[in-house]
Order: structure tokens, then sequence, then C-alpha cells
């Protein structure tokens, strides 16, 4: 199976007044995390501040390992990432990032994580990096995304 299995998205520097989304469906395996990053940044890049680039692609590599180290896959053995550059109330930019898995047996929280504790963190990450965050259950599968305001 290669990293990436489907993507869309017509690719290229994305001007400051156009929306644009992306999609890609990558292995439920740690290759998926690596080729999404690689993605991401490939289309990203121009479109958004590189610092706020590597916020991003942080916040996406953390939503990925939480989705294959405590979720199920969506049917095909995948995770889907999916990523849309638009214009918000008020002419404002935002970005919004969201995996989609096939869910687990608790939804995810944002938790304490002791100084010698060797995980727990990565919400909290996801929580400091981005605007907002959230999760959404649908037919599809559970999702958790992240918005961010790109200058």
């Amino acid at each position: 199976m290669t990293a990436v299995q489907q993507e869309t998205g017509s690719g290229g520097a994305t001007s400051p007044g156009e929306n644009r989304s992306w999609n890609l469906v990558v292995p439920h395996h740690a290759q998926g995390v690596r080729a999404a990053r690689r993605r991401m940044t490939q289309e990203l890049t121009g479109a958004i501040t590189a610092g706020l680039l590597c916020d991003v692609v942080t916040v996406v590599a953390e939503l990925l390992s939480n989705a294959i180290r405590h979720a199920r896959p969506l049917p095909g053995g995948v995770i889907r990432l999916s990523w849309r550059l638009r214009r918000a109330a008020g002419n404002a930019r935002v970005l919004e990032v969201r995996v989609t898995d096939g869910g687990a047996a608790t939804g995810p929280r944002v938790r304490e994580a002791g100084p010698r504790a060797i995980d727990g963190r990565g919400l909290g990450i996801v929580a400091a990096l981005a605007r907002c965050w959230g999760t959404d259950r649908d037919a599809s599968g559970h999702s958790v995304w992240a918005e961010f305001n790109p200058a």
C-alpha cells in the first residue's frame, strides 16, 4: 500500500481571496502521518506564513497520531485528512483541518499529563496552537477538527 492512497485539490499557491480545499486518504499507520505532513507542507507553502504552517503541520501530526493510536480506521484501513482555506464573516481567512477515523470507545479529551508522563499531551498541544478545536460524529466516522486564522 502506498502512503497516499487518494487526494483531491487543485494544487499550487492560494491567493488571499480564494477558497480552497484538499482531501487526503492515508493508511492507519505512522507512514500516513509522514505522507500527510509532506503533502500539507507542499500545498500550503506560500498560502500561509511559515510559522503558521509549522503549527498546522504539528497539529495535523498530533491528530493523525491520536487516530492511529486510539481509534479504528475507516473502511479500507485508512484515515481521511482534509483541510480548507476559506473566507469567513468579515472577510477573515480561516484554515480548518479535519481528521476522520472510524471512532473509538471514548471521545478525545485534553488530559493533564504529569512531568514524567510519556504521553497525554497531544490535545493540549492542539488546544495551544489552534484558535479552536472540536469533534463531530456522522455516518462516515468520527472527526476531530482544528481552526487557525492565517494573516
